[in-house]
């Protein structure tokens, strides 16, 4: 058997690769120029380097392998999309078919191309649903009244600015909306509502957006979210259980006590 990577940067194509190679499932990879972890070569079958945009390059080296399923993982800095793009003729007629820029709309539209091309996006999680962020609360610290309240009108609003397809994290205080993300990510967004906190501690919330296609781009976190948090200031992480996934999660957690950050995951139905 044999599977398509379609990888962005971070850790998660590596260990999408790694547990494929444990069930005897070679990994066709194609990984982008200044995204991809070179690294991420030794650990597959076949890997080709691609600049974003070479749609067809891709469905050909995909064909040219015998794929008919693959996952889109990994990040794409959105600022490479005015640095680094290189689009061949089928991603042209593709933008002007979709004709939305946003985030979703893109990466559906994509996959259905993909689809006609013979080639079927599975979710991201296929090999790894032990990734996907269990409910409860993680940590020994527990929030307090003001920042579970904090968690529950962010949790509202979070998923408002998700709808709009702007960004999947926000960070509040005492009731104020502080940093919503944008185009500079998640850590980002930490820094400048820790900075606007001054110190006086912060709620930070990633949730996916109402319309999120399950299969790629689930909010994901990991102790680099927890040490960028630690430096911000923020007092407490709020996901949402079974629609993100967290990486290296006891190293995660063990960081968050260190820190006395409260991590709790919860559901639309744990707001009130």
């Amino acid at each position: 058997m044999k599977i398509g990577l379609i990888a962005g940067g971070g850790q998660f194509p590596r260990l999408f690769a790694k547990k494929a190679a444990e069930k005897k499932i070679a990994v066709v990879a194609a990984g982008f120029v200044s995204e991809t972890d070179p690294d991420l070569a030794d650990d597959v079958a076949a890997f080709q380097w691609l600049h974003l945009g070479q749609v067809s390059r891709l469905v050909k080296y995909f064909k040219r392998q015998g794929i008919h399923e693959a996952v889109m993982l990994g990040s794409i800095q959105k600022t490479s999309i005015f640095k680094d793009i290189r689009p061949d003729f089928k991603a042209l007629s593709f933008i002007l078919k979709t004709g939305a820029s946003h985030d979703d709309s893109i990466l559906t539209r994509f996959a259905d191309l993909m689809k006609t091309q013979g080639i079927d996006i599975r979710p991201s999680t296929l090999l790894m649903p032990e990734l996907l962020s269990p409910a409860g609360c993680w940590t020994r610290r527990i929030m307090d009244k003001a920042e579970q309240q904090d968690a529950f009108q962010g949790w509202r609003l979070a998923k408002a600015v998700g709808k709009l397809d702007i960004g999947q994290c926000i960070v509040i205080s005492n009731g104020t909306v502080l940093a919503v993300e944008a185009i500079d990510g998640t850590d980002a967004t930490i820094q400048r509502g820790g900075n606007l906190a001054g110190g006086n501690g912060c709620v930070v919330i990633k949730l996916s957006k109402p319309q999120q296609d399950l299969r790629f781009d689930l909010p994901a976190t990991g102790c680099e979210t927890i040490q960028t948090m630690a430096a911000s200031g923020a007092r407490a992480l709020v996901l949402e259980a079974g629609r993100s996934v967290s990486f290296d999660r006891e190293q995660m957690i063990a960081l968050a006590d260190k820190h006395k950050i409260a991590i709790t995951a919860l559901t639309d139905d744990d707001i009130p």
